[in-house]
């Protein structure tokens, strides 16, 4: 019988080895399945999220026309077109000679206030 120990020894290593590995592998199979589930939520969290992200752009597109503008102004802010009244002049508007003679003069203007 002293011949057949070693081999107890080796087989019941062997046998424990085969174990562990099949419990290792049984490991990373259900590491694997539980990442391949939170890939799929992950891709359709990123669906909804690029979804909501174009119902916004479009919300933000509508919002910035100047007719959106016109409505908000006038229904929620009371507001209205001024009455001739109201309008103040802010002096005259430059003309192009005006323009032209700050370029020549470096910015600088005819030197009067």
């Amino acid at each position: 019988m002293k011949g057949s120990r070693p081999f107890l020894v080796l087989w019941t290593l062997a046998v424990a080895a085969t174990a562990a590995a099949f419990v290792f592998y049984l490991a990373l199979r259900v590491r694997s399945v539980d990442l391949g589930y939170e890939l799929g939520r992950s891709h359709k969290r990123v669906g909804r999220l690029r979804e909501v992200k174009r119902v916004l752009e479009l919300e933000v597109a509508s919002h910035k026309t100047p007719e959106r503008v016109d409505t908000v102004a006038r229904s929620l802010l009371g507001m209205a077109e001024p009455t001739p009244d109201r309008i103040l002049s802010a002096g005259p508007m430059p003309t192009v000679a005006d323009s032209e003679e700050d370029e020549s003069t470096g910015g600088q203007g005819s030197g009067t206030p």
